[in-house]
């Protein structure tokens, strides 16, 4: 069963090259990049229900171990790995659903297709990797498709706002190119297993140094503030598909990396006081910067940021009911943060635009889309009895557990933040939702009309965005088994047994 852990990078990659050499089938191109997703889907799937009794390691080559690359998945790894090909299916079949026109000018087939199966090949890999430098090339690869996808269309705003981001990328790859050699210097490997053992044995001020200069380089890929600030002036600008895979996808696997981190290698020293801080600010900052906003992209990156700061919240606690709470809060939150920018996406295409002073009376003209916007916004508010508020009431749980001086402020943070989504999510509702429709908006449905239907939403474009509000939805129904399962998770997180399988051999 550990062959299957190259499947799924194996078929993004495979996908990228066949659908570059469908450039001019475009029908082809879709059809091999969502049968490709797909098949990591089924396989993610099967994943999350092996580790659940073992953890599967995978030595690819014929390297001796522990020299070569390894990749490894545990349930943490496997649930992330699930909930990312999920989300990335159904970005795919929303992009499918696009005009011809629209095809041309936001997501060139020839283009977008093999880019975006590179990027859930990267993502795929991060995910599994088993140590630094694979992880380290994950990131370069996910990148990598990420500047394409971001400046697609080469309008102004999109030039300006990849500069920005491939500025600040490069800058944070060159600092994870400096943590890898100054940690390789110190112990002689990149192995993370190898390094769970051999980081103990090094001085205490060594192993702060290390473990700051891998923490600021997964701080900047997940947005954390101080080191957020690009965000909200990049991702808005990228056509809806991208901006919701980048939204829901790139900044989890930051955390995801800064939780593998934290637990495997640096377990004694949690920086619980300096984590919360930075988790507190991340929450509260970037809620406020939300509720500044007048556009709903822009809006929404900011309550990506904001939101970040929970999983913080769950990782500075340092325990494992802190550690299952971030977890079930990152799954909850892929799910919702894309379905959101699914359906500003379709707000835009509906009137034109998204910023609230242009916008009216969407609910009436199209039911629908209000039903779709107010669903996950109820969610990312924590309005019982949705995901949203599980996964908030597991932090808080987690934090009055704790007792702690800064584990009562986050706790007070995090209701303080959830009362100002809530706010935010309304201005939304009130201002785009409410009221008259504009005549822009009334001439944009006329323009778009399927005349089939009389409807400007096309089924695909709505039935993908309704498939994230279902798996959103699901998360709710089977809060239980699934909590059960992220407490498994961080459980396994904090006894070695990651370590023990890699070194052991593996299941």
């Amino acid at each position: 069963m550990s062959n299957l852990l190259a499947i799924p990078v194996l078929l993004c990659l495979l996908g990228a090259g066949a659908t570059f050499l469908a450039g001019r089938q475009p029908r082809l191109q879709r059809a091999i990049s969502i049968t490709a997703v797909a098949a990591v889907s089924v396989v993610a799937g099967l994943l999350v229900w092996l580790t659940d009794s073992e953890t599967l390691v995978l030595w690819v080559g014929n390297w001796p171990e522990p020299l070569g690359i390894v990749l490894v998945a545990d349930r943490l790894a496997a649930l992330m790995l699930l909930v990312a090909s999920l989300v990335s299916l159904a970005v795919l079949v929303y992009s499918t659903g696009q005009d011809e026109d629209e095809v041309r000018r936001e997501t060139p087939v020839s283009i977008f297709h093999p880019t975006f199966l590179l990027l859930v090949a990267g993502v795929s890999n991060a995910f599994l990797a088993g140590d630094l430098f694979n992880l380290f090339v994950s990131f370069e690869l996910l990148l990598f498709a990420s500047y394409v996808l971001l400046t697609m269309g080469g309008t102004r705003d999109r030039i300006r706002a990849g500069s920005v981001y491939v500025v600040v990328n490069l800058v944070s790859s060159s600092l994870f190119l400096i943590a890898l050699a100054t940690t390789y210097a110190a112990t002689g490997t990149v192995n993370l297993a190898q390094l769970a053992d051999r980081l103990a044995q090094l001085p205490v001020e060594v192993q702060g140094v290390l473990q700051v200069l891998l923490l600021g380089v997964f701080s900047i890929k997940a947005a954390v503030f101080p080191l957020s600030a690009w965000l909200p002036h990049s991702y808005p600008t990228a056509p809806a598909p991208v901006t919701a895979v980048f939204a829901g996808l790139l900044t989890k696997v930051g955390v995801y990396a800064i939780i593998r981190t934290q637990t495997l290698l640096f377990p004694d020293s949690p920086l619980t006081t300096l984590a919360g801080v930075v988790g507190l600010a991340t929450m509260l900052v970037g809620i406020l910067g939300a509720i500044a906003q007048v556009e709903i992209k822009r809006m929404l990156s900011f309550t990506l940021i904001s939101h970040i700061g929970f999983m913080v919240f769950g990782i500075s606690l340092g325990s494992q009911e802190g550690y299952a709470g971030a977890i079930f809060y990152a799954a909850h939150h892929i799910t919702i943060q894309c379905t959101l920018f699914l359906v500003a996406g379709l707000v835009e295409r509906v009137g034109g635009t998204t910023a609230l002073d242009r916008l009216g009376g969407l609910a009436r003209v199209l039911p629908v889309l209000a039903v779709l916007f107010f669903i996950p916004a109820m969610n990312l508010a924590g309005i019982p009895p949705f995901s949203g508020f599980i996964a908030k009431l597991a932090l808080l749980q987690a934090g009055v557990s704790a007792g702690t001086p800064i584990a009562w402020l986050l706790v007070a943070g995090g209701v303080v933040t959830s009362l100002l989504t809530l706010y935010a999510m309304a201005k939304v509702w009130a201002r785009a939702f409410w009221g008259e429709a504009p005549e822009r908006t009334l001439r944009n449905l006329r323009r778009f009309s399927d005349p089939a239907t009389g409807s400007a939403l096309p089924g695909l474009m709505v039935g993908s965005t309704v498939g994230l509000l279902l798996l959103a939805t699901a998360f709710t129904v089977a809060a239980g088994p699934m909590y059960g399962y992220v407490s498994r998770s961080a459980a396994a997180l904090l006894d070695g047994s990651y370590a023990a399988a890699v070194l052991g051999g593996g299941g």
